[in-house]
């Protein structure tokens, strides 16, 4: 299971922005949905690490948010609200988000791991590797333009989107929007959000006590 904890930075200057967070997350999938756990912070349980990927990464674009990802188990049955759920991927998801906190100018996003006694050790390595590449891939997406956004949230609506109709709906040409997505980075993107799923369902498996291949990185 992994469990997200999303606190706000500096909500005694800019306002309580949870619900623009939830707004925000609105559509990912839940094992329980995320919801205000105290004060200015969002928590919810997830099963899927491509929706934790996504979720990390609207958190990071939103900008303004420490995000914390535990690993781990959770008590069973599961309660019909993450704040009342208990388990070594809440404690994870804790010591994540206060990690994340002091991570200065550096991405403000953590990853903690609880396997629990026995379980396999490459199961944090894996876990440490899914934390830097989701910083990696949160400091490309953090830097972006409002332009490189434009061009590239036209192109992921509903539908078929070519590039010269994507340009023909921003009133500018082929060659702008072309320009506008190499300098995004988002092939790069890409290809580090599969490798983030990829780690954390390595991690994941972990959890479960299933083999997993050894991970280069400090566990």
């Amino acid at each position: 299971m992994f469990v997200m904890t999303i606190d706000q930075r500096g909500s005694r200057t800019v306002g309580d922005r949870v619900p623009e967070l939830l707004a925000t997350l609105r559509g990912i999938r839940t094992v329980l949905p995320f919801e205000r756990s105290v004060g200015d912070e969002v928590q919810g349980l997830l099963d899927s690490p491509a929706e934790v990927v996504e979720a990390a990464l609207r958190a990071l674009r939103a900008g303004g948010w420490y995000v914390g990802i535990g690993i781990g188990s959770v008590e069973r049955p599961l309660p019909s609200s993450p704040r009342e759920a208990a388990g070594p991927a809440l404690v994870q998801a804790r010591l994540a988000v206060d990690r994340a906190k002091r991570t200065g100018e550096r991405v403000a996003l953590a990853v903690e791991y609880d396997g629990g006694p026995g379980l396999p050790g490459e199961g944090a390595a894996a876990a440490s590797a899914a934390e830097a590449v989701l910083v990696l891939v949160g400091d490309l997406v953090r830097h972006r333009s409002a332009a490189e956004w434009r061009v590239l949230d036209a192109l992921t609506e509903p539908g078929p989107r070519r590039q010269v109709d994507v340009a023909q709906s921003l009133g500018v040409t082929p060659q702008a929007v072309s320009q506008a997505i190499l300098r995004s980075g988002r092939q790069e993107e890409q290809r580090g959000r599969d490798a983030a799923e990829l780690l954390l369902t390595l991690a994941g498996r972990a959890v479960d006590g299933e083999p997993v291949p050894r991970v280069s990185g400090r566990g």
